[in-house]
């Protein structure tokens, strides 16, 4: 099977400028810078199929190896729904900012700062906890244990009320 160059070079100018435009700002940008990516997938599963072959229908004179392999054109058609309907998406995300905010540009808000400056470690989430979180008594496992209750059973902190049967 031998490469085609043209196509080799087209998908790798679509995955460069399909990258630079994701990296914007804009969202009519990413969302082109998309497209492009898609278009550029495409093409690489299209070069995965080699050259075009014969028909795949079967006929007893053709041998196995001169037919078409099917799979990439699925993969491709699977791949251009997908893309199709993240392209709607993306239209729609872009519709409701323009008319909630008559910008396309995605701001840094306050909050975002505050979270990317905030430090990785917590002491609340990152404390070590205990094996036994348990309000519930624990009951002894074993014949040992039952000798010394205190050790295993947690005490009894249910009040009760006055006046009153249970």
């Amino acid at each position: 099977m031998s490469i085609n160059l043209t196509l080799l070079i087209v998908m790798g100018v679509l995955y460069a400028c399909g990258i630079y435009l994701i990296l914007e700002r804009s969202l009519t940008r990413v969302l082109l810078g998309l497209m492009l990516l898609a278009n550029a997938t495409n093409i690489l599963i299209l070069s995965t199929g080699g050259y075009a072959g014969l028909a795949p229908l079967f006929t007893k004179e053709t041998s196995p190896d001169s037919y078409n392999d099917p799979l990439p054109q699925a993969l491709i058609l699977t791949s251009i729904v997908i893309s199709f309907a993240v392209t709607a998406f993306m239209l729609g995300i872009i519709y409701r900012t323009w008319v909630l905010a008559r910008q396309d540009e995605i701001q840094d808000d306050l909050e975002d700062r505050r979270v990317a400056e905030t430090p990785s470690f917590d002491a609340e989430d990152d404390a070590i906890v205990p094996l036994e979180t348990s309000e519930f008594a624990v009951t002894p496992a074993s014949t040992s244990d039952r000798d010394h209750p205190e050790a295993t059973e947690t005490p009894n902190t249910s009040t009760t009320r006055e006046g009153g049967s249970a």
